[in-house]
């Protein structure tokens, strides 16, 4: 079967000038995983715009959109770079503020795989429904609610234990 003339076209020209891009991006960025990006964002306007791409000047008009590609990139790395700071200024007085638990309870939780944990923490701490668990987690308000109910289990289990019971029984003597 043959290939469609644009995807045709397309290869030729990856093949043509993937090394050149890669080189141009590497030069202009810090880390190689960058360059990658701007090289395959530039094939994705490539492979949009075929037909656009004029047949004797398809290198430099592919220079021309990793150009643009690598500002675009730049732009967004200073907006991340400046929301991180941003942020950092504003969080560096806040504390999280963890709800006083018996050292016994406490014990018990971190006892619990990490699902249950967080499944528990999400209705008590954050103080979600079972539908908000439900989209929380990606599943089911059922799914979400079985999920619930079988930590809840787990924790009464571990809250049961004879290790926890008997050391709440020597703290209190």
């Amino acid at each position: 079967m043959a290939r469609a003339p644009s995807a045709a076209r397309f290869e030729a020209l990856y093949r043509a000038c993937y090394q050149d891009l890669l080189g141009y991006a590497l030069r202009r960025v810090e880390r190689p995983e960058a360059a990658a990006d701007v090289v395959a964002d530039t094939f994705l306007v490539a492979w949009r715009r075929i037909d656009e791409i004029p047949d004797e000047q398809a290198r430099p008009w592919l220079f021309g959109v990793a150009r643009n590609v690598l500002a675009n990139h730049q732009r967004a790395d200073r907006r991340r770079a400046d929301l991180g700071a941003r942020l950092r200024r504003e969080l560096a007085d806040a504390t999280a503020i963890e709800p006083a638990v018996p050292p016994e309870i406490a014990h018990a939780f971190r006892g619990l795989p990490e699902g249950d944990q967080e499944v528990l923490r999400l209705v008590a701490w954050e103080g979600l429904t079972a539908e908000d668990l439900a989209v929380t987690l990606g599943c089911s308000v059922n799914a979400a609610r079985i999920r619930l109910h079988r930590a809840r289990r787990r924790f009464a289990e571990a809250l049961r234990s004879p290790s926890l019971t008997s050391r709440s029984r020597s703290h209190r003597d």
